[in-house]
């Protein structure tokens, strides 16, 4: 199983999606099925806790999907945590500052990379006893940073952010730099596109992936083409309601002019 780091390597196309509400057993399998390559698995927005991700993550990497965990903020015993029960990485929310992105790697990296405390033989190693010093050198290879740029402070530091060793990808939260641009959704305004572009001159510049979270196949066309290559198609909740919405408009729209029971639904 390639890791979310190693994918990190190429700039290859990368397709996965997001999860943030169901959890239950066989939906790492599902997900293998329909070609999943990577999972998004969130703690900030979801009310996950961190028993219910160390089984998602463990469903995850058991079928060979790699995964990338959106802890619940920047503080090291979340993120330190999140390492030492399987993530293969983090994005950490509101990513601002050069600042944050090393105290964030000073939580997740052993030394001499960072200050992370030391567990060994536990769920990041996959239960296997290891020497401490190879431990430590297989930890820092396989954990991945990714800082979520979605504030105006992230943008204007995206280059400096990027250049940091060890950041291995960016991905941008679309929602929260709307908001934080004072244009909340506007997607298609100039100061909107503009950030986006900024940030990814700044992968460019330094060779690293950039990540994004997309509503539709036109759309990863027009993100991969700018440059994202981790596409993350919707997530749990949104393509049960679009698929069960479509085909409850499908059904209706074969029947015809059938009385409906209840009277119209929205």
């Amino acid at each position: 199983m390639a890791s979310f780091r190693q994918m990190t390597e190429s700039r290859e196309l990368k397709v996965g999606t997001y999860v943030g509400q169901f959890a239950s057993p066989g939906f790492g399998r599902i997900l293998k099925s329909a070609g999943c390559q990577f999972a998004v698995v969130d703690m900030e927005h979801s009310g996950f806790s961190f028993e219910t991700i160390k089984d998602v993550l463990g469903q995850l990497h058991d079928v060979g999907i790699a995964s990338v965990t959106r802890p619940p903020s920047q503080s090291a015993h979340h993120l330190a945590r999140l390492c030492d029960i399987g993530a293969q990485g983090v994005v950490p929310p509101m990513l601002s500052t050069v600042e944050q992105a090393r105290a964030c790697l000073d939580a997740i990296k052993y030394a001499p990379e960072g200050k992370r405390g030391c567990a060994f033989g536990i769920a990041h190693d996959d239960y296997n006893a290891l020497v401490p010093a190879d431990a430590l050198k297989a930890g820092n290879a396989r954990t991945s940073f990714v800082p979520l740029i979605e504030t105006a402070e992230g943008v204007k530091n995206a280059d400096a952010i990027a250049a940091i060793d060890g950041v291995d990808c960016l991905w941008i939260g679309h929602t929260d730099l709307s908001v934080s641009l004072g244009i909340p959704g506007d997607y298609n305004a100039a100061r909107f596109k503009d950030a986006v572009a900024t940030v990814m001159a700044a992968a460019r510049r330094h060779s690293k992936s950039v990540g994004r979270l997309i509503g539709s196949p036109e759309e990863a066309a027009r993100v991969y083409g700018e440059g994202v290559d981790f596409i993350c198609y919707l997530g749990d909740t949104w393509l049960l309601q679009k698929a069960l919405r479509d085909g409850f408009e499908g059904i209706r729209g074969a029947i015809g002019d059938a009385p409906i029971a209840g009277g119209a639904t929205s």
